[in-house]
């Protein structure tokens, strides 16, 4: 795929999508969260590549939607579905989904959509879709206590290249390579040259260390599931939540997760804790054990028997006058005992093993002194030895994990995918059952159109238009069960009648609500629904009030250019006779619906005119009606449903009927005067609508 010939995509986008490990399988999949991790691209930017891929991967020309009010109906569909998910994702991934006249990609999405449709969800799936998130990269890795050595150039700039974490040092021989050793806790050696070579510290001769990072590095990997722990997590609890297929190991995935902290360290390792500790209270520790030590020689200097008092020579001793000999010759077992004790205590204190320990032991002298004083040079000897057994215990459990979770890196990244992906699913499911769907059915008409859309159309099939059966407009703001179905099928162009506040219109907004979802490949409100596939919709909503000049020509050209090349459209208009006087409506509505019969389109144009305009056209138009039954306490009574060739009656003349009626029966108001106006009257009024 030329990712420059995507719609909306140019030069330095194309190199950004190009970052990306299979660009072309996240374009076809419409992933909006893996095309959003190339550099620069937004979710929402995302989104509107992925379209313009999928228009391209269809041969879609695009302009389904033809008209503003065409447009918000789709918008005001999709923003039902959205309003089903619970991810940003989700969100952002239906904007992919759209009206389209290409076969193949409604098709596409209607495999999509009946798997969604069998889905089971709970409140529990739900909720832990909320922690659900596209993974993120990790931040820029620095190592400073690791570093790569080779004597090399050409060595040097590819280690660089390839482990960027870490320092890479050039050093010409093996005492270069000592020295590096005293700097760094492991010196990572590229040359075979230095094989066999014995260095103090931690030298490793890795001839091979640029064809396996993650051993090098083990907190690269880490970083990634350090970064997306409660990501991962959370994918985790719905996928057990919805009993699905996991497309790796959950239990080893969450135990590798849960020995993760979430700055990149192993986490639950009773060693590595213990010399984290005890680098961090080892100056805490000594200072208390110089304390201890000295409280200790002090109660014995002031309960030592000598000639002088003790609390005199306690004076003494503090004013360092010959302390040393005094304490040797006077208090020499009372001085071993307390820096018995310091010793004690900094080992206890920091739970050093032995080796530990008899560093620390040097840290008190057996020369007396006083006060007693810790040796600064073997507390920072014992920093050093703790600190390379903590980064050396570190390094083995972080390439432990890393071998463990390295396996499941791409199952991880499914798993996750395929939780955001069940939330689009869950949405039109949702949506689906809430509005009691169904998927239509596609049957091709007839077409001669040159668009790249009907010509994919037999030209041997015969029109069909569209056949609602049970549908119920998700526009209206009313709950699902206060709504009354609705039947209608139009096959070719026709106008509909019907009284005021009837429903024409909200019969306008379900036909254009089913034909858009249909062809987004999403399910349709209705019980059933037959249609055809149309290359474009249509809808020009009522106009309030009548428009100038410059407006009316404008809506004239409109329409004439829809006339000429309106094959395979679909056309819906409410109440075009507002732009202008009714006599001269009626003339312009009737040469359109010619105009569209004799090009094979399926209209349905809603007027009050619907007499006139038949009168006015040259060909047999179809009229239907919504039929008002008659007025009840002074409200409507209606069949929603459209009566095929059936001119229906309008509200002033159901009112009059209502009073030629009364007007014939008995006063009935406790005995009052009659109505003086007579029936004649009013069956004088009715005539006049016959």
């Amino acid at each position: 795929m030329d990712l420059e010939s995507i719609p909306g995509v140019g030069e330095k986008t194309a190199r950004a999508l190009t970052a990306l490990d299979e660009p072309e399988r996240a374009l076809r999949r419409g992933d909006v969260a893996t095309i959003a991790t190339a550099p620069g691209i937004s979710q929402g930017r995302a989104a509107r590549i992925a379209r313009g891929a999928i228009r391209l991967e269809h041969d879609d020309p695009g302009g389904f939607l033809a008209t503003d009010r065409a447009r918000e109906v789709y918008r005001n569909v999709l923003a039902l579905l959205k309003s089903r998910t619970v991810t940003d994702y989700a969100a952002q991934r239906l904007e992919t989904i759209y009206p389209s006249p290409r076969r193949s990609r409604i098709e596409d999405v209607q495999a999509f959509a009946r798997d969604a449709l069998e889905r089971e969800y709970d409140e529990t799936v739900l909720t832990a879709l909320e922690g659900v998130e596209p993974l993120e990269k990790p931040g820029d890795i620095r190592v400073r206590e690791r570093c790569l050595a080779t004597a090399d150039a050409e060595r040097y700039s590819e280690a660089r290249d390839a482990i960027p974490e870490l320092s890479v040092e050039i050093v010409e021989d093996t005492q270069g390579l000592a020295e590096l050793a005293r700097g760094y806790s492991t010196v990572v050696a590229l040359d075979e040259s230095f094989a066999g070579v014995t260095i103090d510290g931690d030298v490793q001769v890795r001839p091979d260390a640029l064809e396996t990072p993650a051993e090098i590095v083990p907190e690269r990997p880490l970083s990634f599931f350090a970064r997306n722990r409660s990501r991962l997590q959370a994918a985790i609890d719905v996928h057990r939540a919805g009993d699905l297929e996991a497309a790796c190991d959950l239990e080893a995935l969450e135990d590798g997760l849960s020995r993760l902290d979430e700055d990149g360290t192993v986490a639950g390792d009773d060693e590595l804790d213990r010399l984290t500790t005890a680098i961090d209270d080892l100056e805490t520790a000594a200072g208390t054990a110089e304390s201890v030590a000295n409280d200790h020689l002090r109660e014995a200097i002031r309960e030592e028997d000598v000639t002088i008092e003790g609390s005199d020579l306690l004076s003494l001793v503090e004013r360092g006058a010959g302390v040393d000999s005094l304490l040797s010759r006077e208090l020499a077992d009372e001085y071993a005992a307390a820096v018995e004790t310091a010793r004690e205590h900094l080992i206890d204190a920091l739970d050093l093993d032995q080796g530990e320990a008899e560093i620390a032991r040097r840290a008190f002298s057996d020369e007396p002194t006083f006060p007693v004083e810790r040796d600064g040079d073997v507390v920072s000897r014992l920093r050093e030895e703790l600190t390379a057994a903590k980064e050396r215990r570190a390094g083995r459990l972080k390439r432990e994990l890393a071998a463990d979770l390295a396996d499941q890196r791409e199952g991880a990244r499914q798993l996750v995918r395929d939780a955001l992906e069940l939330d689009v699913e869950l949405a039109i499911a949702r949506f689906g059952r809430e509005f009691e769907c169904t998927m239509p059915e596609f049957v091709d008409g007839d077409s001669h159109s040159a668009s790249a859309a009907s010509s994919e159309r037999s030209a041997s099939d015969e029109q069909v238009g569209f056949a609602i059966d049970g549908g119920r407009s998700p526009l209206l703001d009313e709950p699902l069960e206060a709504i009354d179905p609705v039947d209608y099928e139009v096959t070719g162009v026709a106008l509909l009648s019907g009284v005021n506040s009837g429903g024409k219109t909200s019969t306008l907004d379900l036909v254009a609500s089913v034909v858009v979802l249909a062809h987004m490949g999403l399910p349709v409100p209705a019980e059933r629904v037959r249609l055809q596939r149309f290359d474009d919709l249509h809808y020009h909503a009522k106009t309030q009030g009548t428009l100038d000049a410059g407006a009316f020509e404008s809506t004239v050209r409109e329409f004439a250019d829809l006339a000429q090349g309106g094959e395979g459209s679909l056309v819906l208009v409410d109440e075009l006779e507002s732009i202008t006087e009714p006599g001269a409506s009626a003339k312009i509505i009737a040469g359109i619906l010619e105009a569209l019969s004799e090009n094979g389109a399926t209209g349905v144009f809603v007027s009050h005119l619907a007499d006139e305009i038949r009168e006015m056209a040259d060909y047999d138009v179809t009229v239907d009606g919504i039929e008002a039954m008659g007025l009840v306490d002074g409200q409507l009574e209606v069949n929603r449903s459209p009566v095929k060739d059936h001119l229906a009656r309008s509200t002033p003349e159901l009112i009059v009927e209502k009073l030629a009626d009364e007007a014939r029966e008995p006063a009935t108001n406790g005995g009052s005067v009659p109505d003086v106006t007579g029936p004649d009257f009013y069956d004088r009024l009715l005539e006049k609508f016959d």
